[in-house]
Order: structure tokens, then sequence, then C-alpha cells
């Protein structure tokens, strides 16, 4: 029987979850976005003032509750707004109600207020309000703190990634928006601090409620009201509302050598390893430079894994990386000898090694101390010792914030390397997409403190591969949109692809040796295996799957080590440049849920165009060669239209 036709919001997202609905409000030359109870994008006409205020419960894991909102009631005037709601945060452990109003004037002076009663005692991180700063004509610009105190402070929001509070005890914060006009955002109800949000690879710097110093989890008490609010005002005449621009063209510029492109591989967890050897054809045929394979070895039962990564090298000629997680039970040569000796006796010859202790795999906050474990210094000597002549990386196998918080001694290692996940605080479909922004400043960070030590990145993708800040990661049953998930539909879809060219490209261009993305098979894979959660389309198909993140690992994998070249995209377009046989060979992708229009410069003469989009989702999921079947052939390169998340690759052809 024929499969049924995948569905517009599987095709691109890979569940049929609604995306959260937005509706633009105005009050003179402000705009915002209103939705799920949130403002999200404050403008003063094109100029972005905040990324969003937004009224936050999080529980105990810092898992984010979603507010069940009532009694919703938007006015937009002629010049002005308002917002009342209602809104319940509840799970079966507690439940909290809260009261909000939202009111802006023609002269822009906003205010967001809540009023919040626990129905019963309530365990909480952190609920209130958070405040967003844009990284775009902020990060490092300068900035006025008032403190709880009275006391002002002139500051620059941080240039490159800081990894405790840039400041503390925050009443307001006022910058310089454009000449002759300032925007001050105050806030009331309690004590607030900020952190660098780009740890987290958000795009902002993020102002919260509580600061860390106090004790948390803490509990709110049951029937006792709270209040808060955020206010903006502005100093300076504001300009006259302007029209947004609307359907513009897209230039993306191909331009000169920019080095090499990286090695590209993929991870294969122990849980997938026996998958991922029955996909080894396929893995095979994605050509990856390297797996990325896991040994936990507070686990007693590691030589199968190791049997496994062996025949998985063998069967697909990729090289092996290791990344051994130690108990810290024992001494590190004594932790080490002993995943040494197996590794030895499965016959796996690993190309490289990476080595962390497991208790680097919980976060410690700013201000507390972590579990005591060996020195860096001293697991990577022992490690050098049991794996002589082997390259040897460390540094976290979780976040970047993680290894920014605690910073290997980069001189002992041939390699430094972390992981990201776009899904830590937001998982919107916008948010993901926005992450992309903050990596030039997590690549920039990290070379300011590991110098020119070679640097790699991964196994990183949109489902998080584990959660540092909790117990474990949240459950997502039902294929929806959920933080600090293992499993997160979009990676099977057209955003997945999307999302990925738009990281490697990032990483690409600045300049780090590998790069390493989810996994072959499971929740973070490019193959699809059945599994305990459904996967609508997939699970109907009748042979073997592909996700369409597939086609692009593949045609990467094959170039590694190729020349880079330097391509410029803006506008919501990823854009990756490699020098092919035949000449150039661009990638490009809409990051975007809205179809845009693309012009190429700098592609001269005939050129094969293969489009991986909505049009052709279904065979892109059963044919590993979709590339060169589906590719058209073009007389000259000039202008395509992207539908949302749809990729394009253009190969320029020898005339």
């Amino acid at each position: 029987m024929a499969n049924k036709k995948p569905s517009r919001a599987v095709r691109q997202l890979g569940t049929e979850a609604p995306a959260p609905k937005a509706r633009i409000l105005r009050a003179g030359a402000l705009s915002v976005e209103f939705g799920n109870g949130a403002l999200r994008y404050i403008r003063v006409n094109d100029i972005e003032v905040l990324r969003a205020i937004a009224f936050l419960v999080r529980d105990e894991n810092w898992g984010t509750f979603t507010p069940e909102i009532s009694n919703l009631k938007i006015r937009q005037g002629r010049n002005d707004f308002s917002v009342t709601y209602e809104a319940r945060c509840a799970d079966a452990k507690r439940s909290l109600r809260y009261k909000a109003k939202i009111d802006c004037a023609a002269d822009g002076q906003l205010r967001f207020a809540a009023s919040a009663v626990p129905d019963s005692a309530f365990l909480t991180n952190r609920t209130g309000f958070t405040v967003l700063h844009p990284l775009k004509g902020v990060a490092g610009f300068p900035v006025e703190v008032e403190h709880v105190d009275g006391r002002r402070e002139k500051s620059k929001f941080p240039t490159l990634i800081n990894p405790v509070q840039p400041f503390y005890a925050i009443r307001s914060l006022r910058h310089k928006l454009a000449p002759g006009l300032w925007v001050t955002c105050r806030m009331d109800g309690d004590t607030f601090e900020m952190e660098d949000h780009r740890n987290w690879t958000d795009a902002s710097f993020k102002t919260y409620v509580r600061p860390l110093a106090e004790p948390w989890p803490y509990t709110l008490p049951a029937g006792t009201e709270f209040k808060q609010q955020i206010s903006l005002s502005f100093t300076g005449k504001l300009p006259r509302p302007r029209k947004a621009a609307s359907g513009r063209r897209i230039d993306v510029e191909i331009g000169r050598a920019a080095g090499k492109l990286p090695q590209v591989g993929v991870a294969v967890p122990s849980e997938e390893a026996a998958a991922s050897l029955d996909a080894a054809r396929m893995i095979k045929a994605a050509a990856p430079r390297h797996l990325v394979c896991h040994i936990d070895g507070r686990e007693g039962a590691i030589a199968a894994p190791l049997q496994h990564y062996r025949r998985l090298s063998e069967a697909t000629g990729a090289a092996i990386v290791l990344e051994i997680l130690l108990p810290g039970k024992a001494a590190p040569d004594a932790e080490l000898g002993r995943i040494s000796a197996a590794v030895k006796q499965s016959g796996l010859l690993p190309a490289a090694i990476a080595v962390s202790p497991a208790v680097d795999l919980k976060a410690v906050l700013p201000g507390s101390k972590g579990p005591d474990a060996p020195p860096l210094a001293e697991i990577y000597r022992a490690a050098r010792r049991a794996f002589p002549g082997v390259t040897l990386g460390g540094g976290m196998f979780s976040f970047f914030t993680e290894l920014n918080r605690k910073r290997p001694p980069a001189e002992l290692l041939d390699f430094v390397t972390h992981t990201t996940s776009p899904i830590v605080h937001a998982a919107d479909d916008v948010s993901v997409m926005e992450t992309l922004e903050a990596l030039p400043y997590v690549i920039k960070s990290a070379k300011a403190f590991i110098g020119d030590k070679p640097y790699r990145v991964g196994p990183s993708a949109i489902p998080a591969r584990q959660n540092p800040y909790g117990a474990a990661s949240a459950p997502n049953p039902n294929n929806e949109r959920v933080c600090l998930a293992k499993m997160d539909p979009r990676q099977r879809g057209l955003f997945g692809a999307a999302w990925t060219l738009g990281y490697i490209a990032c990483f690409a261009h600045g300049g780090l040796e590998a790069i390493t993305m989810g996994a072959a098979t499971g929740p973070a894979g490019m193959i699809y295996r059945r599994t305990d959660y459904a996967q609508p389309y997939f699970d109907d198909l009748p042979g073997p799957g592909l996700y369409p993140v597939y086609h692009l690992m593949a045609d990467l994998g094959a170039a590694g080590g190729r020349g880079l070249i330097a391509s410029k995209a803006s506008h919501g377009v990823a854009a990756l440049c490699y020098r092919g046989a035949a000449g150039p060979v661009l990638w490009l992708a809409n990051l975007t849920a809205k179809p845009v229009s693309v012009r190429t410069k700098g592609f001269a003469g005939p050129a094969k165009l293969a489009m991986l989009d909505e049009a052709t989702f279904a065979q892109a999921t059963t044919d590993e060669q979709f590339l060169n079947r589906r590719a058209k052939r073009l007389a000259r390169v000039g202008s395509l239209s992207l539908r949302p998340y749809a990729l394009a690759r253009i190969a320029a052809l020898a005339e």
C-alpha cells in the first residue's frame, strides 16, 4: 500500500503540534509581538529595543511551564494598546495562577505587570519576570545600571561571553538606541541580576528575578500573593512611525578562499551503537569523516559497545573518536587503564579520544562549589599514559557554559571540545533559529582562552543530549517543542536540516578543526529507526527512512577538507560554500517560516540545482542518491525562491 502523504507540518517541522500564534501590536513608533503571554521583538520602527519580556515559571529542574492562558483581552487603539489575561502553571505536584496586564502609550511608555498566587506550596528554581536584551547594537556597547540600593554604575554590555553575571542587584538598565534616543528598562518587585545568555547560545543578555546566590529550589507558600512589574521609558524624541519593509530580495555573495571546510562527522551514543551498526551501509554512504563514540566508564559493560564501534569503523571507513566519561570513584590512572585495556581487547584503534570526569556533566552555578574531582591536568596526563600516541581532546561533554566556567589547561591537550543545544531556555521555532546569531560570539570567546589550540564542537543537534541543570532530560511524549528534551521532532523535518546548515556554516567560518552533529540514528539522528515515540510519516514507511538532514551531512561529510569559500547572507538565510571539482558548491537554507527570494552573486557559468523542500521531501526520505537524482541543470545561476525551511544545493558545472 502506498505510504500516506506527509502533511506540510510534518514535512517542515516533523510534528503536527501547532506553533503558538503571535499578534503585532503598535503604539506610535513602538511595536511588539504578543504571543503565549509574552512580549517579543519590542522595536522602535526597525530598531530592536528588547528581544523579550516574559513572566516565566520554572520547576526544580529548570524546566519551564507552558502557561494555560484564559480571559485574554487585547485592545489595539489608534496609538496605544493594552492586554490583560489570566494564566495557570501546573503539573501533578503544584499549581500557580497569575494575572497579567500590559499597557503601552503613544509615547512608547510600556508597563507589563503580574500578580501571582500559588494554589499550593510551589517548588521552583525561579518564578517571575525575565527581560532579554538583543545582541545587535548592545553587545560591547555602554549601559547605565541602577542598583537596588540606588547606586548608578556606568559600564558596557560584554563583548566576550561572561562566564558569570555581568551585573548584580539591578533595578534598571539604560542604553542608547539611536542618536538622541535612550531607553530605560525598570524592574520592580524583587531583586534582578543579569547573565550572559550567549553561554547557552541564546541570542540575548538575560535579566532575571531572584539572585542565584539565594537558595534554590525554593518554595512559594500557598495563598501568598506577590507582584512584579517591568517598565520601559524613553528619553529623547521618538521617531515617527514607519512601515516595515516587506518582501525584499536577499542577496548572497560568494567571495574569496576562506580556509578549509572542517571535517564533518556524527556521533554514535552507546545506546545507539547496535542500531547504527544495522544502518552501517547508509552511514557509509553519508561519508562521515569521523564517528564520535561514547563510552561511559560508570557502566560495567563497555565491551559490547566497543565491539560495535570497531565493526562500525570497519564497515564505514570512518575514524573513531572515543568520548570517555570517567566515574571519578578511583584514581584517573586506574579508571583509564581499565578502559584502555577494554579498547585494546576489542581491537578498536581510535584516531582520537576525549576525556571528562562524569561530575562535569552537571552544571555548577556561579558562587556554588562543585563536587570533588581530580584536577583536569591529572586526568589528561593519565589519559596520555593510558593511550600513548593517540590524539587527546578535553573540555566539556556538556555545553559551552560549563567550558567557559571551568576552563581546561589547553596546553595539555591536542584539541578542545564542547557541545551546544538550542533548546535550553526556549524551544519555539524562532528562538531555536535565533541561537545561530550567538555562535560567532561563542567561537570568539572560546578562542580567547584556548588560544591557537585546535577547536572542535559537538556532538550537537536540536535535541539536548543531556540536561546539566536537572535530574534528567525533559519528557516529550507528544512531539511538542520542549526545552531540554532529548527528542525534538524538528530534527526529522526540513527545519532540522536548515538549522544544521546554519550551525555548520557558523563554525566552519570560525576556523574549527572538526564539527560533529547529533547522531547517526535515534532522536538526534539522520537515519530513521523505529522508537518508543511516534514519528509521523516515518513510522509508516515500508523500508528504510532518511531525515532531510542526511543529505546535507552526506554532502559536507564527503567535502571535508576542501577549500572553504567566503559566503555572505542575511535576513534569515544561511549560506555555506566550498570548492567542488568543477567550481563552487553553494548550500542555502531558509531559516524562516515564510518564502524568501534569494539572488546569488559571484556564481559564473552553468550549474546544477537540487532543492530540498516540501515538494521533494518524500523522495528525499527514501533515496540516498536524492541530491544527484533531483539535480536540474541551470544555464546560469540567478535568483531562486526558497520555501519555508527549504535548502538548495547549487554546484558549478564545467563549461
